[in-house]
């Protein structure tokens, strides 16, 4: 359910449930259920009101920081988008390259409804690069607003998609961290035996190297003295590993605060937020007079 709220955001937030409740009530052709529909409308838009108006302080209330200098914990980050790898992520329906994609499949019945058939949205990290610095977002459980939003028919099938673009702007709210490589997981012992399972499978290398008394196998002291390059081996890679440069990743918060990304400006979201705080105040407002005076 929350994925659900998550995904159809634009719809709830900004009142497109409004439409579907008065739509039922005038199939309904009757005014017993008006009374109920401006009830369950008040109640959406009070819901509503309460969503918008957290966001738009969460985002008025937090300044911008840079990457570099971005405090461990909850922050807002602006910068630019950027795939992570040389690998492109391409769209599941029109093979487009981007940083993340949504999409949405609607078939049309006999009597003309549109219907959801099929929608998912991609989860692979990709980056936010600002002056300072880069961060790896993981867009997984993330709110994500989007100008790139296109819908077309083929048929009896309605497609939507929502993108985010290379080069886009891209603005941040969620929980920052920093990995370095000391916090990395590493299994010695696992790494050390795939090591020397991988040198037996080159013999001639491996008694080249280790065969000190040139008898053609390997003994016991041998393979020791292979075990203790191994072991040194591994540990040098280790090293290295911690002394890699520090990660900065974005990620859901835990404590279920707003993870947000959009390739809008804050601005924007700002005034985006109060006016519809306001506007379903006013639809609560109006709704909950008319069902008082219905009932």
């Amino acid at each position: 359910m929350t994925d659900w709220f998550r995904r159809h955001s634009a719809t709830w937030l900004s009142g497109g449930i409004h439409f579907l409740i008065l739509g039922v009530a005038a199939q309904a052709r009757s005014a017993a259920v008006w009374p109920y529909a401006f009830t369950a409308m008040s109640l959406v838009s009070f819901v509503a009101w309460i969503a918008n108006y957290h966001r738009y302080r969460q985002i008025t209330d937090m300044p911008i920081a840079r990457v570099a200098s971005a405090a461990q914990g909850y922050v807002e980050l602006l910068g630019r988008s950027a795939l992570l790898t040389d690998a492109p992520l391409f769209t599941a329906t029109r093979h487009l390259p981007c940083v993340w994609y949504r999409y949405r499949v609607e078939e049309k019945s006999t009597d003309g409804k549109w219907s959801i058939k099929d929608e998912d949205e991609s989860d692979d990290p990709f980056l936010l690069i600002d002056a300072t610095g880069q961060c790896v977002i993981d867009p997984e459980h993330a709110e994500v607003i989007t100008s790139r939003v296109e819908t077309w028919i083929d048929d009896d099938r309605r497609y939507t998609e929502w993108l985010l673009l290379p080069q886009d702007t891209l603005y941040a709210i969620g929980e920052f961290a920093t990995i370095s490589g000391a916090d990395t997981t590493l299994d010695f012992d696992g790494d050390v035996s795939a090591l020397l399972a991988e040198w037996k499978k080159n013999q001639p290398q491996l008694l080249e190297r280790f065969d000190l008394n040139r008898d053609g196998s390997i003994d016991l002291k041998e393979w020791q003295l292979a075990r203790h390059q191994a072991q040194r081996e591994i540990e040098k890679s280790y090293q290295e590993i911690r002394a890699s440069s520090d990660v900065n990743v974005m990620r859901r918060p835990a404590d279920g605060r707003l993870f947000l990304l959009s390739n809008q400006l804050p601005d924007k979201l700002i005034t985006r937020y109060e006016l519809w705080s306001w506007v379903h105040v006013a639809i609560f407002c109006g709704a909950t007079g008319a069902a008082f005076a219905l009932f």
